[in-house]
């Protein structure tokens, strides 16, 4: 097996022609990134973290990669377990010869190309010599976690963040004046969401009036609990609320009654499960949605997982351990009604909805064009491929119907959903694929063949759209 990745991850890669090359370096890859959805530690970007060894950085959060090895016969020892990291690291580069096709085999060589300078395939035979030459590099002061940031032209994160947390290393980034990265969380309530799982619904409300300091007895003082949240989030400079669901809840009026029942479930711990778990979060997400609103903040919706399938490794493991997958649960009458709601109070905010099931594309898509209004561009985003489908497949599916029933002139660009920070070359995954597909339009005659007009358009797409939707 050659070692060198020669005549593959070359400055060319993905571009097929001499006009997608010169989209791509002239224009596309000098734009900044930011990266509005991604589950970054701000522990570590706050502490300016250094890195062990690229197992810490590389491996020890990464989902795909998990089950990627898990596909491949590995062990979980050498994947979650006991194993050392560079036994991790060793099982890893065992796997990485039976990736090709799949995404992960473009985003390790990227990764390491980019992050490392490493420029040979990854293998039994040179998994020595790379985890040598990273951590080599790791220990060093020019890669550390700011660094990559800064390396890789990052002016604007979000971070994943609970309604509890207490936000102290956001408050360390804003008070550091000599970073110059823009670093804020997003409000995530799921768990404010989940009344049919009884107990761990009851354990998490006790945590957010202790974080509130509001005793939570029934729908009022939870709304007012989560407020005062919200506007804490504020104060560390957050401007967007994220939300994690396998479908909207369905729209049932929350009645006198269901207050009354709410607050005996409360008062009881639960000694009776909530009846109509629907009504309730309809109700909760409206009245969030309206406080986002009053706040000029983005609201982005994740729909269409189906979480923790394997019950005996979730027991073993924890939830969201690399378990997941594409849901097909029923979406659009319960996305037009949670956006009509609020556009009928005219109330709905700038809003980003993300779908992972592939034959639900375009229905996503034409929802979104229900509720633009006109009082700003692409007011409700399609947003990008998310998931199973940020890969070279799913971008062009996604950048094709984007194109077909919205305006892909408006589209706010790419994420990384990850932890890890060198996950930051899928937005030049993304930037390639979008540079190669423009050009073959243009030189097609399907589009015109204006660098120009064109290039302006990827700037837009690359960061401009997002530096004016978020605000940056």
């Amino acid at each position: 097996m050659s070692s060198s990745t020669n005549g593959f991850i070359q400055e060319n890669f993905l571009l097929q022609s001499s006009l997608a090359e010169k989209l791509y370096h002239d224009v596309a890859a000098k734009q900044p990134i930011s990266d509005y959805h991604s589950h970054l530690s701000p522990f570590e970007i706050a502490t300016n973290r250094k890195y062990e060894n690229i197992t810490r950085i590389w491996l020890s959060e990464d989902h795909y990669k998990w089950r990627a090895m898990r596909g491949a016969g590995v062990n979980e020892r050498f994947i979650t377990g006991d194993a050392t990291d560079e036994e991790k690291f060793h099982a890893w580069a065992e796997t990485v010869p039976q990736t090709v096709r799949n995404p992960l085999f473009h985003w390790t060589y990227l990764e390491l190309k980019n992050s490392f300078g490493v420029t040979e395939y990854l293998n039994p035979s040179s998994a020595s010599r790379i985890y040598k030459q990273c951590n080599e590099l790791l220990s060093g002061e020019e890669h550390t976690a700011r660094k990559f940031l800064e390396q890789y032209n990052v002016v604007y994160l979000c971070s994943t963040d609970d309604p509890c947390d207490d936000l102290q290393y956001h408050h360390a980034i804003r008070a550091d004046k000599d970073f110059s990265v823009g670093v804020a969380p997003s409000f995530r309530p799921d768990k404010a969401f989940a009344i049919h799982d009884t107990e761990n619904f009851l354990a998490y409300i006790s945590r957010l009036s202790a974080a509130s300091g509001i005793p939570i007895i029934d729908i009022d003082s939870l709304l007012s609990a989560l407020e005062t949240r919200i506007d804490f989030f504020a104060s560390a400079g957050c401007k967007v609320a994220d939300h994690g669901l396998s479908q909207l809840p369905k729209y049932n009026a929350f009645t006198v009654d269901l207050e009354i029942e709410l607050k005996r479930f409360f008062a009881t711990r639960g000694e009776t499960a909530f009846s109509d778990p629907d009504a309730f979060v309809f109700y909760l997400l409206t009245s969030l949605c309206k406080m986002y609103h009053a706040r000029g903040w983005v609201q982005q919706f994740h729909l269409g997982a189906i979480r923790n399938n394997n019950t005996r490794l979730k027991l073993k493991l924890g939830a969201d351990a690399g378990f997941d997958s594409i849901g097909d649960y029923a979406q659009a009458e319960r996305l037009s009604a949670l956006l009509n709601a609020l556009d009928a109070e005219d109330k709905l905010s700038k809003t980003i909805i993300y779908n992972l099931n592939p034959a639900d594309n375009a229905l996503f898509a034409t929802m979104c064009g229900n509720f633009n209004d006109g009082s700003t561009k692409g007011k409700v985003q399609y947003g990008p491929a998310w998931w199973f489908l940020d890969q070279k497949n799913g971008m062009e599916q996604h950048l094709d119907i984007l194109s077909d029933v919205c305006l892909l002139s408006t589209f706010v660009g790419m994420i990384t959903d990850s932890r890890s920070l060198l996950s930051f070359s899928r937005p030049e995954y993304f930037r390639r694929i979008l540079c190669n597909m423009m050009a073959n339009d243009m030189i097609n005659g399907i589009i015109p063949n204006d660098e120009q007009w064109m290039g302006d358009l990827l700037k837009k797409i690359c960061y401009e759209n997002a530096k004016e939707y978020f605000n940056i």
